[in-house]
């Protein structure tokens, strides 16, 4: 068992890390898109409990991840005037091809994209409050 992550950060932030703006190449229009990195050093919690305990263990670990969003399929439209979100979002089949290893030990997993289901995918463009 292993939980592969960034951990959380002291504001509370969790699961979240700060990439490249050149590892996502995106068209709107089309719905396709990819998100692409390689060798992300995270923390290797060994499960979900340790991870969000006061004081977690972990060891060194490190994850590539190539993501794909086909698109091509139906347009919609969201406009929501109470809380001041619009978007316009292709829907699309997604698959991920994940690798991640343990830095102190051999163990390493790999997704296989091939016999992977995508349910709810999309790209798109959205307004959300202030933010565009």
């Amino acid at each position: 068992m292993h939980d592969w992550e960034p951990g959380i950060a002291p504001s509370g932030l969790f699961w979240t890390i700060p990439i490249s703006p050149s590892a996502i190449i995106v068209n709107p229009q089309t719905g396709r898109a990819t998100l692409r990195a390689r060798d992300l050093a995270v923390a290797d919690f060994h499960d979900f409990l340790n991870a969000i305990s006061p004081n977690p263990s972990s060891v060194p670990a490190h994850v590539s991840f190539d993501v794909q969003w086909a698109g091509g399929r139906d347009t919609t439209e969201l406009n929501d005037s109470t809380f001041d979100f619009s978007g316009t979002f292709v829907e699309s089949d997604a698959t991920i091809e994940f690798t991640a290893r343990n830095d102190a030990s051999s163990v390493v997993y790999r997704s296989d994209p091939t016999d992977q289901q995508s349910f709810g995918a999309g790209v798109g463009r959205e307004r959300n409050g202030v933010f565009n």
